[in-house]
């Protein structure tokens, strides 16, 4: 159990250090880059049915042939009916305009006796602020603490705060 948390310590912090200011790695400049960040809501749709908040934080590189967007997000989740709360850290990839989402979250869940940790792969859709994923929550074993989704389907919705642009620089 501790060998599996210093493992997933040391994701995290490797994940957050990365977001104080990962580039993107680009094979051309891209037209713009674009920065956006708020916070979001969302509900997650399983065995068991969760509200979620968060802050999400993207990074877009703007090309005419395959934009990248890369997106980390912080969150907790809730299901006041089993007195669950959890706590996510997520990060998801999209190549292209009309492609799926790709990523993965950090997971620790608690309800206040006993508590699991794990990883969540996911893929989904983004279309304006909607983010429509689908996953499984890979938790730790533990016989007395079962009321946690193992598959789920999760609709978020991000409410951009700030926005920031950088142009391509021309050369003269």
């Amino acid at each position: 159990m501790k060998l599996l948390f210093i493992l997933l310590f040391s994701i995290a912090s490797a994940v957050s250090s990365y977001a104080q200011n990962f580039e993107l790695a680009y094979a051309k400049d891209p037209l713009v880059k674009i920065t956006k960040s708020g916070p979001y809501i969302g509900f997650q749709y399983g065995k068991y049915k969760n509200l979620e908040l968060g802050y999400e934080l993207q990074r877009k590189a703007v090309k005419l042939i395959k934009p990248t967007t890369h997106a980390l997000n912080i969150g907790l989740d809730f299901n006041f009916i089993e007195s669950v709360m959890g706590l996510n850290l997520g990060y998801y990839q999209k190549k292209g305009r009309l492609n799926f989402t790709y990523g993965f979250a950090l997971l620790y869940r608690t309800d206040f006796k006993e508590s699991r940790i794990g990883i969540s792969p996911k893929v989904g859709y983004k279309l304006y602020g909607f983010h429509l994923q689908g996953g499984i929550n890979l938790l730790t074993p533990n016989k007395d603490f079962t009321n946690n989704n193992l598959f789920y389907a999760s609709l978020k919705f991000v409410i951009i705060k700030n926005r920031d642009y950088k142009w391509r620089k021309r050369e003269n």
